[in-house]
């Protein structure tokens, strides 16, 4: 088997395990990096001795951050063990170091005013992401079935690590987002009448062909144009690409005029969890509401509050000037 037919067989065998498409992407990038690493030799010929280099290297030279080390692992062990039937078994590399972060945290302020210099959707979607919680592409892939307005929630389907969570859905954004799920919906009629429609989940699609015209499937935040699926073929409407977003975040902070921080899409969901726990919320529900496997991924946020999460203050404070 030649290194693209590999590749090849490598996607056939993610889409047949129905792993996302980032996923997909993302593992082949990384195998082909391995088999540059190694002088395009075929993983094949290569085994447990050359994985571990390769994984050694990503830690001593490039020095690359743990999630990524993992991410290279998992696209490896995935090759060796689901498409050349030939398991690594236990590894003994270098593993990237572990540098805890503190994250980035808006004020409540800070929040205010960038979306007060967003325009729709973006000042929408930048509300979705601060009010519930979210990470970009769960916000971006929402469809209209998904919003709950009788018991303000959302549902986020097939999140990280391929889980589904319910979350908090602002009632201050009932009106904002009826308007947006009608204009989303106004797209899928145009499209239907094309005999076309929103991209679907690949088995919903063989097993229910019409779907695409149910109003429950339309994204909320549909893309302007129309593009093939990747596993079909078939013409149809995907949702907004996470580089609109983060290009209109990138312009209102810049009017917002909050340069002192390092504001990306994912520092709303900071400032969601840092607030909630800050208004007392249990750290358990903060772990539900984003996901977390955890709850020791979720405490980082402790520590971003400091004084104000224990109820103490520096001992400097007590003694008279």
């Amino acid at each position: 088997m030649t290194k693209s037919a590999l590749l090849e067989e490598v996607r056939r065998a993610i889409r047949l395990r129905g792993y996302s498409l980032r996923t997909e992407k993302s593992y082949l990038v990384w195998i082909r990096r391995y088999i540059n690493f190694h002088h395009q030799q075929h993983p094949a010929t290569m085994g447990a001795n050359e994985v571990t280099r390769f994984l050694s290297w990503l830690a001593n030279e490039r020095q690359v951050a743990v999630n990524t080390q993992k991410t290279a692992l998992n696209a490896l062990a995935f090759l060796y063990h689901q498409v050349l039937s030939a398991p690594l078994g236990k590894l003994d590399f270098q593993h990237a170091k572990q540098h805890r972060r503190l994250p980035v945290v808006l004020t409540r302020a800070e929040i205010g005013k960038l979306l007060r210099e967003m325009k729709a959707p973006y000042r929408l979607i930048f509300s979705r992401l601060y009010g519930s919680g979210l990470r970009i592409t769960e916000c971006l892939r929402l469809r209209v079935q998904d919003v709950d307005f009788d018991h303000g929630a959302l549902t986020v389907r097939n999140g990280k690590g391929g889980k589904d969570r319910t979350t908090l859905l602002s009632r201050s954004l009932h009106d904002s987002l009826r308007h947006t799920i009608e204009a989303a919906l106004d797209v899928q009629r145009q499209d239907n009448s094309r005999g076309l429609g929103p991209a679907l989940p690949d088995a919903l699609g063989r097993k229910y062909p019409n779907a695409f015209r149910q109003p429950a499937w339309m994204f909320l935040f549909p893309a302007s144009g129309l593009r093939e699926h990747p596993n079909t073929g078939a013409l149809c409407r995907y949702h907004l690409h996470d580089s609109a977003p983060r290009k209109a975040l990138k312009q209102a902070v810049k009017r917002a005029g909050v340069l002192t921080k390092r504001v990306s899409c994912h520092t709303f969901r900071h400032s969601f969890a840092t607030h909630l726990l800050e208004s007392g919320r249990d750290i358990r529900t903060v772990q539900e509401l984003l996901g977390h496997s955890d709850v020791a991924t979720t405490q980082i946020y402790t520590h971003v509050l400091g004084q104000h999460f224990a109820g103490t203050v520096s001992p400097l404070d007590s003694i008279g000037h």
